[in-house]
C-alpha cells in the first residue's frame, strides 16, 4: 500500500488566478528564479476549480514580489501596483490558511 502525503490547498477567486498567471508569465520571461512551477499551476488552475497547493501559492507570491522589485524602475506605477497587489493577495491567502480555525467552545 502506498500513501501520498496530504497536501494543503487553497481555493482562490478566478480573477486572482488569472492575474497571477499573467504576472507569473512576465516573471518567467524575465527569468525570475522559481517562476515556472507556479506559472504552470496557475495556468491549469481553472481545471481544478482554482484550487492550488499552498506551497505553490507561496512560491508565486515570492516570485511576484521579486518581479516587482526588479521592474520597479522600469514600469508604470500602475503596473507595479498591480503586480504587488496580486502578490499580497496570494500572501494573505496563505497566511489565512496557516491560521488555526477558531473554536466556538468557551473554556
Amino acid at each position: 500500500m502506498t500513501s501520498t502525503p496530504f497536501q494543503r490547498t487553497i481555493a482562490l477567486p478566478a480573477p486572482v488566478c488569472e492575474q497571477a498567471a499573467q504576472h507569473l508569465e512576465q516573471a518567467a520571461k524575465r527569468a525570475v528564479d522559481g517562476a515556472a512551477i507556479p506559472l504552470k499551476a496557475f495556468r491549469e488552475a481553472a481545471d481544478n476549480d482554482f484550487t492550488l497547493p499552498v506551497p505553490v501559492v507561496e512560491q508565486a507570491a515570492a516570485c511576484l514580489l521579486v518581479l516587482a522589485t526588479e521592474t520597479a524602475q522600469t514600469v508604470r506605477p500602475s503596473a507595479l501596483r498591480a503586480t504587488i497587489s496580486v502578490a499580497l493577495r496570494l500572501r494573505d491567502a496563505v497566511q489565512l490558511d496557516h491560521q488555526p480555525a477558531l473554536s466556538t467552545r468557551f473554556w
